[in-house]
């Protein structure tokens, strides 16, 4: 059974650092783009990041460029976002995607065809 498994969420104040995990089993991912979405609550689901198969190339939304960072272990079968300068509306549930068709990083959800459960990330101002 294909699983991704979010990890690392959490409450922190406005100004500091969480990282996030997402462990793949079930199949070896190196080869799919990977990327993260988030739902903050009453909001649409939105794109945070994505990574090409081989780390070379990333994609961020303008609302987290310059503070989250996206990598990730192919060895591990692991992706990871770095998320510093939180900030309150940085709040939401972050879900970790996988694209197994395209080589191409994409921001739209239609791309992905793996989602993990996700996990909550909570700022306070």
């Amino acid at each position: 059974q294909v699983q991704l498994v979010e990890s690392g969420g959490g409450l922190v104040q406005a100004g500091g650092s969480l990282r996030l995990s997402c462990a793949a089993s079930g199949r070896t991912f190196s080869s799919d783009v990977l990327g993260w979405f988030r739902q903050a609550p009453g909001k649409e689901r939105e794109f945070v990041a994505a990574i090409s198969r081989s780390g070379g190339s990333t994609y961020y939304a303008d609302s987290v460029k310059g503070r989250f960072t996206i990598s990730r272990d192919n060895a591990k079968n692991t992706v990871y976002l770095q998320m510093n300068s939180l900030k309150p509306e940085d709040t939401a549930v972050y879900y970790c995607v996988a694209d197994r068709r395209s080589p191409y990083v994409s921001r739209y959800e239609r791309t992905y065809d793996y989602w993990g459960q996700g996990t909550q990330v909570t700022v306070s101002s």
